[in-house]
């Protein structure tokens, strides 16, 4: 393991930060804390496997020579974790959906289909069918149409 803090402290904290970056964002991609958007989280994953990726890269694997030390990769994170929070804050303050009645066993209920209430506003007796006029057909018109009659003169 290529962690020792007294040699190289600055090399440490920087494998041990990505590691923790990596590790927040995929949980927060993989667990739907906040209430994120499919491509949120799926964003939230593939930053947190390369962050995980390059911490164990640099850890376990690094035999020495030269890297790169990118502070400013950790802006993301954060702006992820950020938006994260931020997510679930407005999901909790969202008001509640409205909660369906109750089943009532002894209700006549309409069929599907069926406009509801239905017209006139009284429902059929029990066993009834409901009379509903097809899409199919028009609707006859009141009177047969007439012509104007010509003009006279």
């Amino acid at each position: 393991m290529n962690l020792d803090f007294d040699v190289d402290p600055l090399f440490s904290w920087y494998v041990v930060l990505l590691a923790f970056s990596g590790i927040a964002l995929l949980v927060i991609g993989a667990v739907n804390v906040g209430g994120l958007k499919a491509g949120w989280r799926a964003l939230n994953v593939l930053v947190g496997l390369g962050f995980a990726g390059y911490a164990y890269y640099l850890a376990f694997v690094f035999e020495g020579g030269t890297y790169a030390i990118f502070f400013k990769a950790f802006i993301l994170p954060v702006l992820l974790i950020i938006n994260a929070v931020k997510a679930a804050v407005t999901r909790s303050q969202a008001p509640a959906a409205p909660a369906a009645p109750p089943y009532q066993p002894n209700a006549q209920y309409p069929q599907q289909g069926a406009p509801y209430p239905p017209q006139g506003g009284q429902y059929p007796q029990q066993g009834a069918p409901y009379q509903q006029p097809s899409p199919y057909q028009a609707a006859a018109p009141a009177a047969p149409y007439q012509p104007p009659a010509p003009p006279q003169g």
